[in-house]
């Protein structure tokens, strides 16, 4: 029996691989091991590549589960990749997240630290807002709260006291505008403002000594003799505002 021209053409495509040919198979991707791309980014990372540290970083995100103890390391490392770029605030939020989702990690102190450090560098000159200054100074005193006794927390009241050598400046500074133009009562808030608030700070001598100028051109005498009594029990070097004031100043002694 003769088979029709259409019954052979119609066996042909049904038979699996007669009349054309398969493409070609792609090989199948080959699994990245995340420790080879961990080692790599943390190589990169240690010698401050911060490109290469990013790129093998963005690459070990999807290859580390939460739950990996290199989880919360690798968003560390993001934002101090970003902190040093110049990206202060984007830091700020992957510092945050490690302190806030797992307060209780070992890095989460450290986290935090670095959170008010990237605030810090918002505000580098004191004569500019201060409001990200402040904003350090609370996430500060968040980490000697809740992490007392740990090396953050130390750290994090000497940064405090770095804020309020800046904090003490800029009053100074705002003071000494006033005192120039003579509206001398604003001065006088204002340098007794940072005398009391920052007095531990290295403007506090020099802000005495002109409030004894101003009181002096305004003859407030009872002011004088109180701001006088406070010189000789805490500044009294007589090299330092002690100089200004009167040789026997009522009520220096009973300041002592």
């Amino acid at each position: 029996m003769t088979l029709s021209r259409a019954m052979i053409l119609t066996i042909l495509l049904a038979v699996p691989g007669c009349g054309r040919q398969s493409p070609a198979q792609a090989p199948a991707p080959v699994p990245v091991p995340v420790d080879s791309v961990w080692a790599l980014a943390e190589a990169a990372f240690n010698r401050g590549d911060w490109s290469e540290a990013q790129k093998h970083l963005d690459r070990a995100t999807p290859l580390l589960p939460p739950a990996d103890p290199r989880y919360l390391r690798l968003h560390f490392y993001l934002a101090e990749i970003l902190f040093a770029q110049g990206n202060p605030l984007q830091a700020v939020r992957e510092f945050r997240r490690i302190a806030d989702e797992r307060p209780d990690d070992p890095l989460a102190p450290d986290a935090l630290l670095r959170a008010g450090d990237a605030y810090l560098d918002l505000w580098r000159r004191p004569e500019l807002d201060p409001t990200y200054g402040e904003t350090a100074r609370t996430v500060y005193q968040e980490v000697i709260s809740r992490y007392e006794g740990t090396p953050a927390a130390r750290r994090a009241v000497l940064r405090i006291n770095e804020l309020a050598e800046k904090f003490a400046q800029k009053e100074y500074k705002n003071a000494l505008f006033y005192f120039k133009y003579k509206a001398y009562d604003s001065a006088i808030l204002l340098f007794r403002g940072l005398i009391a608030n920052y007095p531990r700070t290295s403007v506090v001598p020099e802000a005495l000594e002109r409030l004894v100028l101003v009181y002096q051109r305004l003859n407030y005498q009872e002011d004088l003799k109180e701001t006088c009594a406070y010189i000789a029990q805490y500044h009294p070097a007589p090299t330092g505002p002690r100089r200004l004031c009167p040789t026997a100043a009522p009520g220096a002694e009973a300041g002592r």
